[in-house]
């Protein structure tokens, strides 16, 4: 009789392989996920049929994570810049604070390996991010470019934040404040 599956291990095999896939990207081998998570391969293998699964899992519970992170406390009543500013501070605060997930979601994204399936639901939790996101640049200077470009755009800025931010913690605030003025400036602006 097969013995009941861990919430745990389970877990602990997901942040084992943002770990290691962080460090040493898509191709990193299922055996030091295992062993990082403290469980042998063929346990892997009990929670994840193939290695392509537990990638798009961890895509899936990256995203997740991250959605959750960012809309929480979403003030869904506030002035749009308001919650583009909500959206954008959560994003690097998450970033900074997560960075091996945050290194683990940049191979992710890029990788093949990820399903349509997934990237959409991965897609799909961000709908009030990619609305507010239409709604920002209908009047702005972006207005006739697709709102993935924008988003794309978002992201670098938030990643270059995010960077900058980690090397020089002390001066958060201010390349926070930087990061998010210049993206505003890009989307909302005439």
């Amino acid at each position: 009789m097969a013995r009941p599956r861990s919430e745990d291990k389970r877990n602990a095999i997901l942040a084992a392989a943002a770990q290691v896939i962080a460090e040493q990207g898509i191709g990193a081998p299922t055996a030091r996920i295992a062993r990082l998570a403290g469980v042998a391969e063929g346990t892997l293998f009990t929670y994840f049929d193939t290695k392509d699964e537990l990638l798009n899992q961890l895509y899936l519970e990256i995203k997740a994570e991250l959605r959750e992170a960012m809309m929480a406390t979403y003030p869904k009543a506030a002035s749009l810049q308001n919650r583009a500013r909500h959206v954008w501070e959560k994003y690097v605060y998450w970033g900074v604070a997560q960075p091996a997930k945050r290194r683990a979601m940049a191979q992710l994204a890029v990788s093949d390996r990820i399903s349509e399936h997934a990237r959409v639901a991965g897609m799909h939790a961000f709908a009030n991010v990619n609305a507010m996101i239409e709604e920002s640049i209908a009047k702005g200077a972006l207005r006739d470019l697709p709102p993935a470009f924008v988003s794309a755009i978002m992201g670098s800025l938030a990643e270059t934040t995010m960077d900058f931010i980690s090397r020089d913690p002390a001066q958060a605030e201010r390349y926070r404040n930087a990061g998010f003025e210049a993206f505003w400036h890009a989307i909302a602006q005439v």
